[in-house]
């Protein structure tokens, strides 16, 4: 398997190389042979030669690799953080990676922040819709600066987009065994857009009779989440409202240090990378958790086949954490370091 690597920026290198290690633990006890190309795309390449990537990027990431990894990317030398914008959010958009998939599973009861609340009511996944909604930058800035600025930002919703994520989210239920999808939008006042999602919804849904097919707004979804997170199997929204509830999850399955994620496109080259941002004051400092970033690893490994590879790191990952064998954001002692080298030679033992 022939992966790009970006370690990209801040505690995105700490994290990667400890991703990096367990891949290759995994590798070598399946006999597995994982090419780790590392590119340098980075704020400090950036800043070094003006370059967010080069030219032919986005086709070499898609026409030469199977999957690509990043570590996390973003850096205040880089004011309007273009590096960033243009190699994660351009990558999503240029290999068309439609669906962000979240699966927030709590690893062990003593990491969720909820009261009298455990492994059995956090177990779902969220189906983000990933290349419309209000991230396309549509909208512009009238009078900028000064007493009369205008600020306009534009949600785009496309039959198309809204299909395929929503038809994804009960193709993966049924395809899981499991029952449940969940829509949320805000159509009670977005009534233009959001309609879009109602009607396509609607329409999917009836294709899917053994799926109890559910709706809430986002708001109530979010009160919800925190109240009553086991009534949830499969979520599936729009770009923002997805971004927003997945922190919820993060929080719910132990902090953003423990959430992975993938930018997929079924069949085709994806993007994956733990939810966490670069927090650059803490970068170099063996204090990250990598967790999430190596249970990204183990995502990209099962969308790419090799789900008992998958399997073997997320056992280790359950283990490291059961044994207390974690950074101190998860009560424990250790290092960025030290995690990932109990975690490579849990699966190698």
């Amino acid at each position: 398997m022939r992966i790009a690597v970006i370690p990209g920026d801040g505690i995105g290198k700490d994290v990667t190389a400890e991703a990096v290690k367990v891949l290759r633990a995994v590798g070598e006890v399946f006999g597995r042979t994982f090419d780790l190309v590392h590119l340098p795309w980075s704020a400090d390449h950036y800043l070094a030669t003006g370059e967010t990537l080069p030219a032919n990027g986005y086709q070499m990431l898609r026409d030469q690799f199977q999957a690509i990894f990043v570590g996390a990317l973003g850096d205040p030398r880089v004011g309007d953080n273009k590096h960033a914008r243009d190699i994660l959010l351009g990558t999503r958009f240029e290999l068309d990676l439609y669906v962000n998939y979240r699966p927030v599973r709590l690893l062990d009861d003593r990491l969720c922040p909820l009261k009298d609340r455990g492994r059995k009511d956090i177990n779902f996944v969220v189906f983000r819709e990933n290349t419309e909604g209000a991230y396309v930058s549509v909208g512009g800035r009238f009078k900028a600066g000064t007493a009369d600025e205008v600020a306009i930002q534009e949600e785009v919703n496309t039959f198309k987009g809204v299909n395929r994520i929503i038809r994804h989210a009960f193709e993966y239920a049924v395809a899981n065994g499991l029952t449940k999808v969940c829509m949320a939008d805000k159509s009670n006042v977005m009534q233009q857009g959001h309609a879009l999602w109602q009607r396509v919804y609607k329409q999917v849904a009836a294709e899917y009779p053994a799926v109890t097919a559910t709706h809430q707004y986002i708001d109530a979804l979010a009160m919800f989440l925190v109240k009553d997170p086991g009534q949830y199997q499969v979520i599936v929204t729009n770009n923002l409202f997805g971004d927003i509830v997945t922190d919820i999850g993060g929080a719910l399955q132990g902090g953003l240090g423990m959430a992975a994620s993938g930018n997929i496109h079924p069949g085709k080259t994806s993007l994956f990378e733990p939810v966490h941002g670069s927090a650059p004051p803490l970068a170099g400092k063996n204090v990250a958790n990598p967790m999430g970033a190596i249970l990204s690893s183990a995502l990209m490994l099962e969308t790419l086949g090799a789900v008992d590879e998958a399997r073997a790191i997320e056992r280790a990952v359950e283990a490291a954490i059961v044994e207390d064998q974690t950074t101190a954001d998860i009560g424990g002692r250790l290092g960025t370091r030290e995690v990932g080298d109990w975690i490579a030679k849990r699966i190698q033992n």
